[in-house]
């Protein structure tokens, strides 16, 4: 008796699309119970002490300049901005020299750091401006995230409570005025979210988001300083990961910082995702595995493809389950995306471009599935290969390829 593989398959696609729609259900949940946690209007918090923000920096990203202002337009007591840059020659100096004139109220300083020691830049930059800060709370943010004036209350004001290690922020991504752009923007604002809603109620926070560290010197301190994340591309969720381990609390705010992306094209687009999943598939491979359930509609959509005519799931009673999985995965994606982008984040790209989601959701599938074969990543201008545990090792540069900026998003 021969073995009807089309017919196993489609069987073990359309098992997995119903995990992914159970999965949703969950995201669903988390969404809305964080929402109601969360629904009082938070009152103006009473806890400000002094505090540095840390703004490493590469390349004229995206708006940057506006993005700095906002950080300079903080209603808060005492802070600074420390800024780092790896030679004079950057083209974000000028915009952080003019800004400097424009706040002389606002202390900011800004550091060349030279050749970095470790293969990220980022972290010998951050490593440079702790030692440089004044105060003792760190706020550390990505170069491309924009805030309103209560940020610093905001995601300040949880560090009250000495067991608390670290705060962080799910952030809103604002696209570029183009289809690549917007097609990431739409996977960070319905699909990434979503992940970070579920690990929020199902392991709690053990890690922590770039667009928003806040933590302190002596947590830092504790860990092994700075430099210990300086072989690890991902080193805001080792950050948060290691504080957690020292057994902090990791707190997810509900305030919602905006992140500009970068205008890519298709290429550059791919390789950015590209860069993600490779970082997260070797750091956290049996997590990586488990993100297939994340990918619904596509695995609605390879069920119904491996049906083959004639066969049981191709006729009667399983044809309505194969076409009622696709259309509940349909649903749930919807729904998902809605809580996400919508009630939560209240990103206007969302209302208007929804409907792109069946292609972002494609894409999306293409890219985890590509990041199993090869270990390469460009991040920064400069070329890498990702080893066991997310940690990074050099690899030989391509002289023809010209210098880069690569804002982590």
């Amino acid at each position: 008796m021969s073995v009807n593989w089309p017919l196993i398959v489609s069987w073990l696609f359309l098992a997995l699309a119903a995990g992914s729609a159970a999965y949703s259900l969950i995201v669903l949940f988390a969404v809305f119970r964080f929402l109601r946690l969360n629904r009082k209007a938070p009152a103006a918090p009473k806890f400000t002490p002094p505090v540095s923000l840390l703004k490493p920096l590469y390349g004229a990203d995206r708006g940057l300049e506006e993005s700095i202002r906002s950080f300079c337009l903080q209603d808060y007591p005492v802070y600074e901005i420390l800024f780092s840059v790896r030679e004079e020659s950057d083209p974000a100096v000028p915009i952080v020299r003019r800004l400097q004139q424009q706040f002389p109220q606002v202390p900011m300083r800004l550091l060349l750091t030279g050749p970095p020691r470790y293969p990220s830049a980022k972290v010998h930059g951050l490593e440079v401006m702790m030692e440089t800060a004044a105060h003792e709370i760190l706020v550390i943010s990505d170069s491309g995230v924009r805030t309103d004036t209560d940020y610093l209350r905001r995601v300040v004001a949880p560090l009250a409570d000495p067991a608390v290690g670290l705060v962080t922020c799910v952030p809103r991504a604002n696209p570029a005025p183009n289809v690549w752009s917007l097609l990431e923007a739409l996977g960070m604002n319905t699909q990434y979210a979503g992940g970070v809603f579920s690990a929020w109620l199902l392991l709690g926070m053990e890690f922590a988001l770039g667009a928003t560290m806040a933590t302190r010197k002596e947590q830092v301190r504790r860990i092994g300083g700075m430099g210990i994340l300086g072989n690890f591309h991902g080193d805001d969720f080792v950050l948060g990961e290691r504080i957690a381990q020292a057994k902090y609390e990791v707190v997810l705010s509900d305030y919602v910082p905006e992140k500009l992306l970068s205008d890519r094209n298709r290429r550059e687009s791919f390789r950015h995702r590209l860069l993600w999943e490779r970082s997260s598939r070797h750091s956290r491979p049996a997590g990586y595995v488990g993100q297939i359930f994340m990918h619904n509609l596509p695995l609605a959509l390879l069920a119904w493809c491996f049906a083959p005519s004639g066969s049981l799931v191709a006729s009667g009673v399983a044809t309505g389950m194969v076409y009622g999985m696709i259309g509940a995965c349909l649903l749930s994606r919807a729904l998902v995306a809605w809580a996400c982008a919508g009630p939560f984040l209240r990103d206007p790209s969302f209302r208007k471009y929804w409907w792109l989601l069946p292609l972002q959701d494609t894409v999306s599938f293409a890219v985890w599935l590509w990041a199993f074969f090869g270990r390469e990543i460009t991040w920064r201008g400069a070329r890498f290969r990702v080893q066991k545990g997310g940690t990074l090792e050099p690899s030989a540069p391509r002289p023809s390829e010209p210098r880069q900026s690569e804002p982590r998003q």
